[in-house]
């Protein structure tokens, strides 16, 4: 009898441990995800070298000593929020394509040179706004990056209906450089009329490149 209780005991020991380390990996994996966010509101807003590991903790709320617990370092939070970026990006066209079929390209860049240009610069496009940033980092995170671009770049020429694949993927390319690189060139503006003129000729241009192949 004695042993038959010994073994419910272990047995909802083992129970208990499990449901512990569950909630304990979910809460980890909570703080992490929030820890992202907060960097990635950051370090959009301040860029890379404007915040350190203090200031990106304080962003989250958390301690210094929190941060180490989920990130080696500040490199390795600038890649993962970069990458994180871009693969919101990568969703959120993949989503208008499967929305909007026959007009995604067109909502695309209204949505990018309105919303994306106006919203303030912490919740910003990844694309425009860490690049720059991207640019100056280390080699593994260039390639970490290069990969979503890859990937964003054959979704994009795959929703367009260019003459060849080679056509549509240069449409591509040259579709997301001038949309990112206009928004980044129209927030470094001081006058509102003038963002409002820059936005105007890129969705023009831009709906015009659609149509030039």
């Amino acid at each position: 009898m004695n042993n038959d209780r010994y073994s419910v005991n272990v047995k909802n020991n083992d129970r208990y441990e499990r449901t512990l380390m569950r909630y304990s990996d979910r809460q980890k994996a909570e703080a992490r995800d929030r820890l992202l966010n907060a960097a990635g509101r950051a370090f959009r807003r301040e860029g890379y070298g404007g915040i350190g590991v203090d200031g990106l903790a304080r962003e989250a709320g958390v301690t210094s000593g929190a941060f180490y617990g989920h990130f080696k370092s500040k490199d390795e939070a600038f890649a993962e929020v970069a990458v994180a970026g871009l693969e919101q990006l990568e969703a959120a066209i993949r989503d208008l394509q499967t929305a909007h079929p026959d007009d995604w390209a067109e909502r695309f860049i209204d949505l990018y040179l309105g919303e994306r240009l106006a919203c303030d610069l912490d919740v910003s496009c990844a694309l425009q706004s860490m690049t720059p940033d991207v640019m100056r980092s280390g080699e593994a995170t260039r390639q970490r990056y290069e990969v979503v671009i890859q990937r964003i770049v054959k979704l994009v020429a795959g929703g367009i209906a260019g003459p060849t694949s080679e056509a549509s993927e240069r449409m591509a390319i040259a579709l997301l450089a001038m949309l990112s690189g206009g928004v980044t060139m129209a927030r470094s503006l001081g006058s509102e009329a003038m963002r409002a003129a820059f936005a105007r000729q890129l969705k023009d241009a831009a709906k015009q490149l659609l149509k030039s192949d």
